[in-house]
């Protein structure tokens, strides 16, 4: 049997409150200790809840704790991309094979939806509106702060997770440790949260089940459906340059942007102006560092050891994922060497939180420049006609990411062989049925024996 442990786990966001589950689930004793006050009776960072994506890596953590179902009525499946044009045309684009989607969810309703499920658990325990100031590594002492009160305490745990997010604070005392590696990097692009609220009659302005995207070249507005009828926007903007956050400077400024690059939102956007001005500028960073523990007493998990920019829709898909694979590797733990564990756990995941870091900076480009261009919409229409005549071999490179629990380092190395055969078919090809000529046949055939030649040479030498 696993000895028991009191644990305590810094940040109360979606992946400490889920984390907190599965630990709890194993006997530990666990308490959250969350800086900002309970979002289930306070309004908080208001402006900054970019909707999240919920994919196949996600609903497989929850359904490892037995609460699907209880998420899935806070969810809208997206089944498609609908591609808004500058004159209003729209294009469309399925995310998978028919049935598959991905699910729209508010960050705050998912968070709310996850503390209401395990703070009735006796060994689960939320202390809201304590600030972290400092963390000593060798002890596991945490000098906390009541940020409604002021005053200071100290816990020590037996063990530390670090789930506070990209900026956090248990990963800060890490990094003064001797090598610790450690990077991060921000797009030269912010985001604004913009609204389509509701129709009169409760329904939503625009297609309910499906994520929308204004492609503009050099920036884009994104759209995410809420279950009470409205649309989450994002405009993901330079920070600087002719048309950026710096350049719009009044009412005016924007609706005359709004009016000739995103004419069709514009009538469905009455508070447009209000929180354009209102709501803060977001940033967006890409966290890389290793190791994520130290000396078996913390472990850095989700967005603290891997914080990725949200093009991918996968920030908290990896960080769930982190949790489901520490849980199977408790599953055969001792209970002894928890240093070991930590270290297999970090080394296992590491080469994944790359990829996806990785992934969704290119995803950015996709999303942002090429999703509307017709030849972008045919080479995806020859991609799954490859995909259905060859499904053991060719699996599209969103499809592996987003519903499969292929390692994301697999699917990123995977994802780029696919691309170098994609560009060679689509020299032959201009429309959908040239996919049939022969020699687009012939050349497909021995791209992809070429392709499982190399699979298995590589799954040799492993």
């Amino acid at each position: 049997m696993t000895e028991k442990k009191n644990i305590a786990i810094m940040g109360a966001g979606l992946v400490g409150s889920l984390l907190s589950l599965y630990l709890a689930r194993r006997g530990h004793k666990v308490d959250l200790y969350e800086r900002r006050p309970d979002l289930r009776t306070t309004i908080i960072d208001g402006g900054r809840s970019i909707n999240l994506a919920l994919s196949d890596r996600g609903w497989r953590a929850l359904k490892g704790i037995g609460i699907e179902e209880e998420v899935r009525k806070v969810a809208i499946p997206m089944r498609r991309r609908v591609m808004h044009d500058e004159q209003g045309n729209l294009t469309f684009q399925p995310y998978g094979k028919e049935g598959q989607a991905i699910y729209s969810v508010s960050r705050g309703g998912l968070n709310v939806a996850l503390m209401n499920l395990s703070e009735p658990n006796p060994d689960i325990t939320y202390h809201f509106s304590r600030q972290a100031l400092d963390v000593n590594l060798r002890t596991n002492e945490v000098q906390l702060r009541n940020v409604e009160t002021g005053e200071t305490e100290t816990v020590q745990p037996d063990l530390l997770f670090g789930a506070d997010g990209a900026f956090s604070v248990v990963r800060g005392a890490m990094q003064k440790t001797e090598r610790f590696n450690y990077e991060q990097h921000y797009l030269e692009y912010g985001y604004k949260e913009l609204t389509i609220p509701a129709t009169g009659d409760g329904g939503w302005a625009i297609e309910k089940n499906a994520l929308h995207i204004w492609p503009r070249g050099n920036y884009m507005m994104i759209a995410l459906p809420n279950i009470d009828g409205s649309f989450t926007c994002t405009l993901f903007f330079p920070y600087e340059g002719e048309r950026s956050f710096a350049n719009i400077k009044t009412e005016e400024d924007l609706l005359n942007f709004f009016s000739e690059v995103f004419p069709d939102a514009v009538p469905l956007m009455p508070e447009l102006a209000t929180e354009y001005f209102e709501n803060p500028v977001g940033s967006l960073v890409t966290v890389k560092c290793f190791p994520w523990s130290y000396e078996g007493k913390s472990l850095l998990i989700g967005d603290a050891s891997h914080a990725v920019v949200p093009f991918y829709g996968q920030g908290m898909n990896a960080g769930f994922e982190d949790i489901t694979v520490l849980d199977q590797m408790l599953d055969s733990f001792d209970g002894e060497n928890w240093e070991e564990l930590f270290h297999r756990f970090e080394r296992r995941r590491k080469p994944d939180a790359d990829a996806i870091a990785d992934l969704a900076v290119m995803n950015f480009i996709e999303m942002r420049d090429k999703v509307a261009k017709p030849s972008f919409l045919l080479r995806k229409k020859i991609e799954g006609k490859i995909s259905e005549q060859y499904p053991d071999i060719w699996i599209p490179l969103y499809s592996m990411v987003t519903f499969t629990d292929l390692p994301y380092s697999y699917a990123m190395e995977t994802g780029l062989q696919q691309e170098k055969i994609m560009k060679k078919v689509m020299k032959h090809i201009k429309i959908v049925e040239d996919y049939n000529k022969p020699e687009v046949q012939q050349l497909l055939e021995k791209q992809l024996i070429k392709k499982e030649k190399l699979k298995k040479y590589k799954a040799r030498k492993v």
